[in-house]
């Protein structure tokens, strides 16, 4: 449930029971949404709860979104790639959102780490127990979770310090112009369209370096390489490009060769361990449906299975 705004003009009555009948809320709950600054008459904060404003003032109620409960443990397959008593490294698959958030309160992989690993860092909070980083629903691959606070704590400050290497394979609208590029552009949320991220030079910055790997009928796949961590970072550069990632229901353009999923794989993943130092390097071979939208496109299998390049030195 998102966030509600009620509207309504005064008739004389006490603003919390006016409002309570407007809600279907208590007007205990009410009340306390006026403390909090949520009630305007007039366009001005009103906080008291028997203020009575004048017949046809306009009033405006925000009741903000529950926040979620505390996720529970449940049986969903999941494949841990990798574990031990710091971390574990789990392979996402395509549809599976990572956290619970309004719309997805369960059924997501926190819910099912909590029911496969013994432990998870609570540096995040109870509804993000152990996650250090994201994926978009439609994107499959690695994704790395702490067991304790003191993995959270480094594994985080290695994202921060941009020492953790992260690559995926996306396939891409088009052929590239050339074989390899790096685009530097500042990413915020869009301006026009709340629900999608954009290019925007007072956003935060983002990096994206990407290595053409193999191309198909009117289809490039990459290698991506992202510096920084955006929401929605390589789909929105590679749509600022003109090559937007195939599959894509939200930043793709409906005149691409259609796909099964979202074109887009975290595919390797290098980090060094919180308790040892060691640098320690995984990889995550495309799952099928990704495969079967390679051979809808022409291009080679293989090619998805290829090397993680060399990155120039940039910084």
């Amino acid at each position: 449930m998102e966030e509600q705004i009620i509207q309504l003009a005064a008739d004389g009555r006490r603003l919390d029971v006016l409002l309570a009948e407007a809600s279907g809320l208590t007007r205990s709950r009410v009340a306390r949404l006026m403390e909090q600054g949520c009630c305007l008459v007039d366009g001005r904060p009103e906080t008291k709860a028997g203020a009575k404003p004048k017949a046809g003032a306009a009033i405006a109620l925000t009741v903000p979104a529950p926040k979620p409960a505390k996720p529970e443990a449940q049986d969903i397959p999941l494949e841990i790639v990798y574990e031990d008593d710091a971390l574990a490294l789990v392979n996402k698959p395509c549809g599976m959102v990572v956290h619970p958030a309004p719309g997805h309160e369960d059924g997501t992989l926190v819910n099912a780490l909590l029911y496969r690993l013994d432990s998870l860092g609570s540096v995040g909070g109870e509804e993000r127990p152990g996650i250090l980083h994201r994926l978009d629903k439609d994107t499959s691959g690695l994704l790395l979770v702490a067991k304790t606070d003191a993995a959270q704590l480094s594994l985080s400050a290695q994202l921060a310090e941009r020492t953790m290497e992260k690559h995926y394979r996306a396939l891409v609208s088009g052929r590239m112009s050339e074989a390899r590029g790096f685009i530097d552009q500042p990413i915020a949320r869009s301006k026009k369209d709340r629900q999608k991220m954009a290019v925007d030079p007072d956003g935060r910055p983002a990096q994206t370096e990407w290595t053409a790997l193999a191309e198909g009928r009117g289809s490039t796949l990459l290698d991506v390489h992202i510096l920084t961590g955006r929401t929605h970072q390589i789909r929105v550069h590679m749509l600022s490009v003109g090559h937007p990632v195939l599959g894509d229901p939200i930043y793709g353009s409906g005149r691409a060769l259609p796909m099964p999923r979202l074109m887009l794989h975290a595919y390797s993943l290098s980090f060094d361990h919180p308790a040892t130092g060691e640098r320690m390097t995984f990889t995550a071979p495309v799952p099928e449906d990704y495969r079967a939208g390679l051979r809808k496109a022409g291009v080679p299998e293989d090619a998805a299975d290829a090397p993680v390049p060399a990155s120039p030195e940039r910084r």
